[in-house]
């Protein structure tokens, strides 16, 4: 009799564990709700790395056999057991590191614990039977705190019922000591997930192979199903996998190969993210084709913000002239050092990734930043870069080059290039005015409107004109005159025709070896068409000597274009 019934304890028991186990292979069970991936300067809490789990089932589940892993690299030793109760959460960190951390909470340590990197990693919990459970891909970004993202303060999940949301969901901590192990998040509350998934970009792998990358995780399973892809000009998809860890990739093998220098179109429907969530239908497609090698001018830079705004970061704009899809993951960008020689470099995209003709993408170290000071209109062309090189206020040289180390265009800046009349030039970006001019001229480059908000990142310049564009036009008459006093060509007309009132202008003149003379004109405000005159004296008002003259004008319209004209004029006189 009795030895039934430790017979019916034993089987409930078993049955309890199995259970336990059986619940926690549901995906989300368990989740990553907080991590210390920087703890110094310490605040309140132990110098130490470490993160929290939080049951969000109904069950109570035991962690024997988990294990914690970064992409790419060996898992941690497994957890002991332990059951860990609905709505509860412990502390996981190293062994050296559990006495400290067990004082604010139920703890256990691993070996092999996986170093947090302070910027940004990837962190996945790991079931025992090797089911990926959550999966947390975090950046400096997420604290949305310059001070707390400098170390000492966690980052917590606001909502742990929406596990996929990333960044909309996570945030840095309020409590006092800089954390909250072991209990209820600080920043605890209802933030379920509303936002629609959207198609970021597709990048051929190779002719028969197509990676889809959306901007949050989608259903692994639905993500599944090859009718909700479809691919222009009749190419045909054998089967769609998602990319396993954080889901929001999709690779899809093609029936039919793609042929190359031509772009398609890919598009996706009824794809669902992980909170079930349908596909924005305004962002569910987009140009896919197969690479091609960068050349010289191929990609350049369009656009540069060297001296940024209060809390700003740098950045610099290039844009694709060629009509090739180009790999960004082939082009770095440089800077040089005081003695001409190639600096810092990074690569544009840590992944392949395609820049089709006609398109931008802007680099920075951090392209949040930048979208709050500036208007992007393109948050897909926005490329984080971690080793950004620097650029001077004062000047400097920004460098595009291709795997292989050829230089495909290089700006040499000067703060100088600036519109002259602008007092304050912090925040303002120095944008390319034609794409076929030089690179390196001058003349080439003005400040960004101030009705464009100063910067233009990811969009047209606002300053953009073409070789054939015209600000206005300038010319002198007579030729030749004769400044005596005569009645009779004493005087140089300088006329001008702009499109439209508003511009400035500023008029020197010079004599045939380069020197000014006279400086006529200084920040004149004129009409659309108007005229100067020229007596023939120099700032002295003494009579220049006969000889050629240039009239060198350079006018500015109010958004800051500016265009330089040089016309020659003649003086002669009677005996």
């Amino acid at each position: 009799m009795l030895t039934s019934f430790y017979k019916a304890v034993s089987l409930f028991c078993c049955l309890c564990i199995c259970s336990s186990y059986l619940h926690a292979q549901a995906r989300y069970s368990i989740v990553i709700s907080e991590l210390m991936a920087d703890p110094t300067p310490t605040i309140g809490l132990p110098n130490a790395e470490w993160l929290e789990l939080r049951n969000t089932s109904g069950n109570a589940i035991n962690l024997q056999g988990f294990r914690l892993q970064k992409q790419n690299s060996a898992p941690s030793g497994p957890m002991p057991s332990l059951l860990l109760q609905p709505d509860s959460s412990v502390i996981v960190c190293t062994a050296s590191q559990l006495a400290a951390m067990s004082a604010f909470g139920t703890a256990i340590s691993v070996t092999s614990f996986p170093s947090l990197t302070n910027d940004g990693d990837d962190i996945a919990l790991i079931a025992p039977g090797g089911a990926l459970m959550h999966m947390v891909s975090y950046n400096i970004n997420w604290y949305k705190n310059a001070i707390k993202a400098d170390g000492g303060w966690t980052l917590e999940m606001i909502d742990t019922r929406n596990p996929c949301a990333g960044l909309d969901n996570w945030t840095a901590s309020t409590d006092t000591k800089g954390g909250t192990p072991g209990k209820k998040n600080s920043v605890d509350r209802m933030n379920a997930d509303k936002r629609s998934p959207r198609l970021l970009r597709a990048v051929a792998m190779h002719s028969q192979l197509v990676q889809l990358e959306f901007d949050e995780p989608l259903d692994s399973i639905k993500a599944t199903t090859t009718s909700s892809y479809s691919i222009s000009d009749g190419i045909s998809i054998s089967s769609a996998t998602p990319v396993t860890w954080s889901f929001h990739k999709v690779q899809l093998q093609l029936a039919t190969a793609l042929a190359a220098q031509k772009i398609y179109k890919v598009s996706v429907n009824t794809v669902p993210d992980c909170s079930g969530n349908a596909i924005n239908q305004n962002f569910s497609d987009c140009q896919l084709g197969l690479f091609t090698p960068a050349d010289s001018n191929d990609i350049i830079v369009n656009e540069i913000l060297f001296n940024p705004r209060q809390q700003g970061v740098d950045y610099i704009e290039l844009y694709n002239r060629s009509q090739k899809i180009i790999d960004l993951h082939e082009i770095l960008l440089a800077n040089r050092s005081s003695n001409g020689q190639i600096g810092t470099f990074a690569t544009i995209a840590a992944e392949s990734a395609a820049i089709f003709p006609g398109e931008f993408v802007v680099c920075s170290s951090n392209p949040a930043i930048v979208a709050q000071q500036y208007t992007v209109l393109q948050p897909a062309a926005l490329s984080t870069l971690s080793s950004m090189p620097s650029f001077p206020d004062d000047k400097g040289w920004a460098v595009v080059l291709n795997s292989a180390g050829k230089i495909l265009d290089e700006l040499p800046y000067e703060e100088r290039w600036h519109f002259a009349l602008l007092d304050n030039k912090e925040g303002i970006a120095l944008e390319r005015i034609n794409y076929n001019a030089p690179t390196a001229s001058r003349d080439n480059w003005t400040s960004a409107a101030n009705t464009a908000g100063f910067g233009t990142p990811t969009a047209v310049n606002s300053q953009h004109r073409t070789a054939a564009a015209t600000t206005g036009t300038i010319t002198v008459h007579p030729r030749l005159f004769s400044p005596d006093n005569d009645g009779f060509e004493d005087v140089a007309f300088i006329d001008f025709q702009f499109p439209q009132p508003g511009y400035v202008a500023n008029i020197t003149i010079m004599d045939a070896a380069g020197r000014p003379v006279r400086v006529l004109q200084r920040n004149t405000t004129c009409g659309a068409s108007g005229s100067f005159t020229w007596d023939g004296l120099n700032d002295k008002q003494q009579k220049v000597p006969l000889g050629t003259y240039i009239i060198y004008t350079e006018i500015f319209h109010l958004q800051h274009s500016r265009q330089v004209f040089k016309n020659t004029v003649a003086v002669a006189r009677k005996f």
